[in-house]
């Protein structure tokens, strides 16, 4: 399993990727986390605004900080990773363009 956070660094992208190994770490999973932080690599997920969480080239979510309870149901329903779209997920504070 592939865990990427999308975003430029700043504080909020830092938090996610907190939450994301945390929860990886609690579940004993062997996933492995990448940090993306190439805007024009970014784009190419269709997001409007970071942090975001990707999972298997699935777009979790997006503009938002989702806690690790979430991330590890995230990690553990695999009917979530294929069936998630942007437009059910909200879209909560955020950054974008590195104005953070």
């Amino acid at each position: 399993m592939v865990i990427k956070i999308l975003g430029t660094g700043c504080p909020n992208c830092k938090r996610l990727e907190a939450n994301a190994q945390k929860a990886v770490e609690e579940l004993g999973s062997d996933a492995v986390i990448e940090k993306i932080t190439d805007t024009g690599l970014i784009m190419n997920y269709g997001i409007l605004s970071t942090p975001a969480l990707v999972i298997n080239e699935q777009v979790m979510s997006y503009g938002r900080i989702p806690d690790v309870a979430e991330i590890k149901t995230m990690l553990t329903n695999p009917e979530l990773t294929k069936s998630t779209t942007n437009s059910t997920i909200p879209k909560i504070g955020g950054c974008s363009g590195g104005k953070c």
